[in-house]
């Protein structure tokens, strides 16, 4: 029995042939909105069916995000607390009580089952972006992947990257689709009812250095290795299936590289020091952070320690363009269209970042129709700036500091700590999520240092 690696990194996305096609005809299965209701749950195969030939690969999907997208503690929350109810109150986004499931219950959706059981009723549901919807996929509709138009071809004959005539449970395809970003695409981005991209990872990539050089999503996010069967033979080069992402601490550490220097090597009480700091994206073919961007914060924190041991916090210097407010930490309120799916039209809002004040936000804010700050990606009708760090691309941020005038003597040590945080912890604490959706990631840190004398 042969591996079947399946080459995607996206929930349950994909493309193929169909990605040409001018238009749909009764041979070909419905894909997006359309497909719902259209394939009922026994057409496609458990991943239970999977893992007696396919072990260790279905033990990697078992505890990739993968597996998880439909049952996670905050993507439970955030549709049955705030999509589903906001659906049933507002025409307008209707369409999401349904639509979340086309990527994050995709047999759900499929099946019509909508809203589908909570995870705790352990439907199939339950499966999220399981191995027979990835390896089940023939294409897309249209010209651009986006918001689930991939097209299911449930059936005997799995589709992968490489055919495999060897297999003796089932027909191998080669559909080298799978190993396409587009596949990635259907799923990894996505349009809001109001047509704001709220997600774009696979449009970021397809605009940066990355894919001119043909490194695809599965190059970083599926890395080869030998895989090994269940008879014990070694494979050759199978893409692994662990997906490693936003929820991977490995995959966060160091993606962005991190340096800082003074201008001045030496200074004086009540002299200004400017500490320089470098931040470059030498890790992500997308750009940081990205995907659930309205959920996602990324901090640059600054201290200065004197030679006495007294700890400064140094705030960021301004540099005045468009938008800049929302990138630095502040103490105001933000989410207050959260009311509207709670019944609560006074809704106050909650705390913006939980970051200390100062601090540098690198984000993109999203914006509701009334032109408050949402994360609530559905109800996005436009964004701040966008000030994240694009592929390859270095940002430079300086932060002046006012040296005490009864400072110690001797060496101040500056320190730069790159925090991450895959859902701001204000909103995190309102709703209820579990601390660990909220916990605090290092990426990188940077430290220099200035010679004070009296």
């Amino acid at each position: 029995m042969r591996l079947l690696g399946l080459s995607g990194i996206v929930s349950l996305a994909f493309v193929v042939c169909f990605s040409l096609a001018p238009a749909q005809d009764a041979a070909t299965p419905a894909a997006g909105e359309k497909a719902l209701g259209t394939q009922p749950y026994d057409q496609y195969a458990s991943p239970d069916e999977c893992q007696d030939c396919h072990v260790d690969i279905f033990q990697q999907w078992n505890q990739a995000m993968m597996s998880m997208c439909y049952t996670h503690h905050w993507d439970e929350i955030e549709y049955f607390n705030l999509a589903v109810p906001h659906a049933e109150v507002d025409e307008k986004v209707a369409g999401v009580k349904a639509g979340c499931n086309g990527c994050h219950a995709p047999l759900a959706f499929l099946a019509g089952d909508i809203p589908p059981p909570r995870p705790a009723e352990m439907s199939r549901a339950n499966e999220s972006v399981s191995c027979d919807i990835c390896h089940t996929i023939a294409g897309f509709e249209g010209d651009t992947p986006y918001n689930f138009n991939f097209i299911s071809t449930p059936g005997e004959a799995k589709f992968g990257p490489k055919a495999d005539p060897a297999s003796a449970d089932h027909e191998v395809k080669k559909v080298e689709f799978l190993a396409t970003a587009e596949f990635c695409g259907t799923c990894h981005n996505e349009k809001s009812p109001y047509g704001a991209w709220v997600k774009a990872t696979h449009l970021e990539w397809k605009e940066g250095p990355y894919a001119k050089e043909g490194v695809t999503c599965q190059t970083c996010h599926m890395p080869r290795a030998l895989g090994v069967c269940a008879d014990g033979v070694e494979e050759e080069w199978v893409p692994q299936h662990l997906f490693h992402g936003a929820h991977d601490k490995g995959k966060l550490a160091g993606s962005v590289e991190m340096r800082m220097h003074p201008t001045e090597s030496t200074s004086r009480p009540g002299a200004k020091v400017v500490v320089n700091i470098q931040l470059f994206n030498a890790k992500a073919g997308h750009k940081i952070p990205t995907g659930s961007v309205e959920d996602r914060i990324m901090w640059l924190h600054v201290t200065a320690k004197d030679a006495s041991g007294k700890t400064y916090h140094l705030p960021v210097d301004k540099k005045g363009f468009d938008g800049e407010e929302y990138t630095i930490a502040a103490d105001t309120y933000a989410y207050q269209d959260m009311g509207i799916p709670m019944g609560n039209a006074e809704f106050e809002g909650v705390q913006r970042d939980g970051v200390p004040v100062g601090d540098r936000i690198f984000r993109m804010a999203y914006f509701d129709p009334q032109g408050r700050m949402t994360i609530m990606q559905w109800n996005t009708a436009s964004f701040g700036a966008d000030y994240r760090i694009g592929p390859r691309e270095t940002k430079l941020e300086t932060f002046t500091w006012e040296v005490p005038a009864d400072i110690a003597a001797g060496e101040v040590t500056f320190e730069a700590v790159l925090n991450y945080q895959k859902l701001v912890q204000p909103v995190a604490e309102f709703l209820g999520v579990p601390e660990e959706e909220a916990e605090v990631v290092v990426i990188n840190t940077a430290e220099t240092s200035v010679e004070i004398r009296k």
